[in-house]
């Protein structure tokens, strides 16, 4: 222990040496430039001694992880699994951290067939090793969670959060701040959301940020940084941009700080100020804003990662909503090949950008393809997140949308209709997507002549449309208001409304 010991020290000590004023000269020396040393040396400096390479090449991984450098972590995380596996066994506890850690870098990166086998070996060790209700098992649940959301398995995802819950809320009790409990209360919130479940996504995500809050004294960290970002991204997909506004600028001022421009938390912030941004009409603000974040995920991921396709999608949702329609539907059609090749046919989030273009290709008048891509969003998102979650409803009301616009009335009226239950059986009242399904719901009805049914329904439309990511939306229901008094003969209405138009 004692030579171990010895021989750790004068690595570490050697590696920052490199920061010495005689052999930095003047340069400012990073925590990656000490990393990398350390990486490159590693395996002719210790070579005899392969217990202490695997403790320096995990935690190495390790800190390359929490810096966003998933390629650089992975061959370390694994060189360490592999050593630790040769000198100590399959079923050992420095085996299983390893195998967590490796399972967790994969899994930030894509990779997640090697992270669903690494983190299921993690936890079956871990199990035996420690038993079901220790806290190393806790940890492998969580990370395999966040595998499963990342999957779009978010059934198989619940099951372990709540397994984890009950192993820390045991250790840790259940109404004292923990951290490990915030992350576990975090991870089901976001869940919650994945599963069309928002009340309870934001009572989730709510108590982790306030216990976060708790556990830092409201002070910079990344885990308090972490929670109310993610609170504020779920409030503002419900269109709460003014509650979700304070919380994502705190966010990304604290992530600047801890992490730098280059990382991806930063650009998850970005990506959510953005939106913000586009909220307001501000869209070169917004814009400047989504492009910054694609240059970091494009830096650290490449250029197929699941995240770039995300904040494609941005920028194309930013094109449209100025007018270039075109270059959003191209930008679009890249987005929705990049993550079914990323993530494959049967992904909800393919479903989630099929939906996407197939709305601006109703906008642009491209109908048949529009449809085709509809029917397979409503396809994905029926298989993947269940017959009644309100993205099935929202996807449902688009294509509700584009049989008013093709004249099949009574088509459009049923859509809509079931669109509407599920929407308001899923989402808080206010929401764009319930708004849509009424607008369209009504708008059918008017144009099927029952004026006085269609009315409330597309009055109460209004105010909410306002609020939808979807450009137009709210200008076009207006149009099809104003067509309702000019059929119904009432022209007081259709003068109110075309004078505030103007």
């Amino acid at each position: 222990e004692a030579e171990t010991a010895r021989q750790t020290t004068s690595f570490m000590l050697g590696l920052f040496k490199v920061s010495d004023p005689s052999e930095a000269l003047g340069n400012t020396i990073t925590a990656r430039e000490i990393l990398d040393k350390g990486a490159e040396r590693i395996d002719q400096e210790l070579a005899g001694r392969p217990g202490i390479q695997a403790t320096l090449m995990d935690t190495m991984g390790t800190v390359y992880t929490s810096l966003g450098l998933y390629d650089s972590a992975i061959p370390l995380v694994r060189k360490a699994y592999e050593k630790r596996q040769r000198l100590r066994g399959a079923n050992h506890e420095e085996t299983a951290a390893s195998l967590n850690h490796l399972g967790e870098v994969l899994t930030l990166r894509a990779d997640y067939a090697e992270a669903e086998w690494r983190l299921s070996d993690a936890l079956q060790i871990r199990r035996t090793l420690f038993g079901p209700q220790s806290k190393p098992v806790a940890d492998t649940l969580l990370v395999y969670a966040d595998l499963q959301r990342a999957k779009g398995d978010h059934a198989k995802a619940e099951q372990a959060i709540r397994e984890a819950l009950r192993v820390l809320r045991k250790l840790y009790g259940k109404k004292k701040p923990h951290a490990e409990t915030a992350r576990a209360l975090e991870t089901l919130g976001l869940n919650y959301y994945d599963r069309g479940q928002v009340d309870n996504a934001v009572a989730s995500l709510r108590e982790a940020a306030q216990m976060q809050k708790d556990l830092h004294g409201g002070k910079l960290h990344p885990a308090y940084a972490q929670a109310i970002d993610n609170l504020a991204f779920v409030l503002m997909e419900t269109g709460r941009f003014a509650d979700a506004e304070p919380m994502v600028r705190l966010a990304l001022e604290m992530k600047r700080k801890l992490y730098g421009e280059v990382h991806p938390e930063t650009s998850a912030s970005l990506n959510n100020l953005a939106y913000v941004l586009e909220s307001r009409k501000r869209f070169d603000e917004a814009e400047a804003a989504y492009r910054d974040s694609l240059a970091i995920n494009r830096k650290l991921l490449g250029d197929n990662h699941p995240s770039v396709a995300v904040t494609l999608l941005n920028i194309a949702f930013v094109d449209f909503a100025r007018g270039d329609t075109r270059g959003a539907i191209k930008t679009a059609r890249e987005s929705l090949a990049m993550s079914r090749k990323a993530l494959g046919p049967d992904h909800p989030d393919v479903g989630a950008r099929a939906s996407s273009l197939g709305y601006m290709l109703v906008e642009a008048g491209e109908y048949a393809e529009a449809e085709k891509l509809l029917d397979e969003a409503i396809a994905i998102r029926r298989k993947a997140l269940g017959q009644k979650h309100p993205a099935v409803g929202t996807s449902l009301g688009l294509k509700a949308l584009l049989k008013l616009l093709t004249g099949h009335n009574e088509q459009a009226y049923a859509l809509a209709e079931e669109s509407r239950q599920l929407t308001t059986e899923g989402l808080p009242p206010g929401s764009w997507q319930i708004a849509l399904a009424l607008d369209v719901e009504g708008a059918a009805l008017m144009r099927m002549g029952r004026y006085a049914e269609a009315e409330p329904l597309m009055v109460a439309s209004q105010r909410d449309l306002q609020m939808a990511p979807l450009p137009y939306l709210a200008d076009k229901s207006k149009l099809r208001l104003i067509e309702l008094y000019h059929r119904w003969g009432k022209k007081d209405e259709v003068r109110k409304l075309r004078a505030a138009a103007r």
